[in-house]
Order: C-alpha cells, then structure tokens, then sequence
C-alpha cells in the first residue's frame, strides 16, 4: 500500500498515464493526492477529469486557480463560455459536464492527514498560518462552494486585493483566502501577496520571500506537499515538498511517495509538444534537497 502526491496535471492525460504506470498504481491498495490544477492548457482536460473522477475512492484532489476558473466559466452564460479556448469547451459541452463540475466543486482546498503527518494544498500558506489556522480559512470557502451560494462567490472571488488580514470580512475575505490557497508564490513579511512574481526565486524584487521562507512564519505540525509553481520546479526545503515540475511546458510530471521516511521521487515526461508559456521562464531547475534515490525518466 502506497500513498502517492502528483503535481499539476493541467489536462495532460498522457504523462499521468505514464506515470500511474510507472509507480505501478493498484487502485485496491494506493491513495493518490492530487496537487490542484488538473485542467486547461494541456489539451485533454476533459480526459484528464473525467479519469481522475473515476479514481475518486482512491484519491484526494485539492482545488487549484484553473480548477476554479473552470468552476467559475461554467456558470457563466453559454455565449461567454464559448470565448474560453478549446480545452475547456469541451469539458463545459460535454454530455457529463455537469456531474464532473458538481464534483470538482466539493472538493477542498486543503488535507490533512495527521497519522500520515502530511497536509497538501495547491499553492501555499499565509506566513503567520498554521496548520489549524489554515484547516479553518480553508473550511470557510468549501462551506460556501458546498452551498447553494457557490455562484456568488464564482463570480465575485477574481481580483488582486485586498491582502489578507483576520479582519476582512465577506466577498474580500473569501477572495482573500483563495488567492492565498491557489495563487501564492512570493509575499511580504507582513503576507501581501506579489502576484506579478512568477520566476525561479532570486529573481524578485527586494524585500520580497518565496512563501516558505518568509522571516517570522509560523511553525507547523505537518510536512506540506503543493504544486502551482512550475518555475520553481521540483523544491524540498522548510517541510516544503513543492512538486510542479512543468509537465504542461514540456517538463516533467513528478509523484512524491508520502508514506515512506525514504525520499522516492518519480518523474516521467511532460506534454511532448509543449505550449508557449505566457512569459518567459528560466530553465528547469533541479531538486533542491539532500541526495535521495528517485526514478526518472
């Protein structure tokens, strides 16, 4: 029995197909962990969801910003869905559209597993979460996702501001919330969020951390596995276990096996024809962690 976290998929169902093969996966005894973002981009969205929906008694999916942006289009009229690219029309046109968005949506944006000593989210924590704090911020929005209020918060979660703070209330702090879950990557000591900041750390502006070394943050309890950051590429560090390796860029799609105090990484190609990214990126960055025996391919 094996316990097993895959990075952003992104609709890239051949490389999870590889690497479900790879690590042998036997759905009467393995649990996956999927990291968020399974869609858009890659080109088999639809596939990808609906095999990942299928693998639901065996699987954990947390919500990543493509999942919600794709949870959000579908609630849009159809003259506004038909201006998203091609991807995901044919998720939002299809015959179980409506059974694969329905569960998309009550899926949540952080687990924890206590006995396993293992939290997953898409993108990362506020500096000053912990891990109680976060299990509750994160309650919040799956409450409301969950509820016949969903819509309104679909509609209403898009935009950069405000910061978080425990004071916000309403739309603002929900929108707070999940731009911290899904969205993160480097912040400030005080936690605001530079989203125009998406290459390889060294590359910020000064005064600026990636979210897993800001000065001051919270101790946790759990080891956290999260995804969204392709260009930081596979990193290991301050009980980070960051596993977005590119794979819709042409990188690599990276599973991390959390059951074990062994680090087993396996790697398996990305998309084989890799689509422009929106801005230019460094290339690939290794592992950045003490030497551990993995499988690549």
């Amino acid at each position: 029995m094996a316990t097993w976290a895959i990075g952003d998929l992104q609709g890239c169902l051949d490389p999870l197909q590889r690497l479900l093969e790879r690590i042998r996966f036997d759905p009467a005894n393995d649990r996956l962990w999927f990291c968020g973002d399974l869609v858009n981009r890659g080109g088999q969205s639809l596939e990808t969801l609906r095999l990942v929906h299928s693998l639901r008694a065996n699987s954990v999916v947390v919500l990543g910003n493509h999942d919600l942006s794709l949870l959000a289009i579908g609630e849009r009229r159809p003259e506004e869905q038909r201006k998203v690219n091609t991807d995901l029309q044919r998720v939002l046109l299809a015959d179980d559209a409506r059974t694969l968005l329905d569960w998309l949506r009550m899926q949540p944006l952080l687990h924890a597993d206590r006995a396993l000593g293992w939290m997953m989210v898409h993108a990362g924590l506020a500096p000053k979460w912990t891990t109680q704090l976060a299990e509750k911020h994160a309650a919040e929005i799956e409450r409301k996702l969950r509820s016949d209020g969903y819509g309104k918060l679909l509609k209403n979660m898009y935009g950069d501001k405000p910061a978080w703070s425990p004071r916000l209330t309403g739309i603002e702090r929900e929108r707070a919330i999940i731009n911290v879950f899904t969205r993160l990557r480097y912040c400030s000591p005080r936690g605001r969020i530079a989203f125009e900041e998406k290459g390889a750390p060294g590359t910020q502006q000064a005064g600026l951390y990636p979210w897993y070394e800001v000065p001051g943050r919270a101790e946790r309890d759990l080891k956290i596995v999260c995804g969204h950051w392709s260009t930081l590429g596979l990193f290991i560090g301050h009980g980070v276990h960051a596993i977005d390796t590119g794979a819709v860029w042409g990188g690599k799609l990276t599973a991390l096996q959390l059951d074990t105090d062994e680090l087993r990484i396996v790697q398996v190609a990305g998309r084989d024809v890799p689509a422009a990214p929106p801005s230019p990126r460094p290339p690939h960055r290794p592992v950045r962690a003490q030497p551990a025996r993995s499988t690549n391919s």
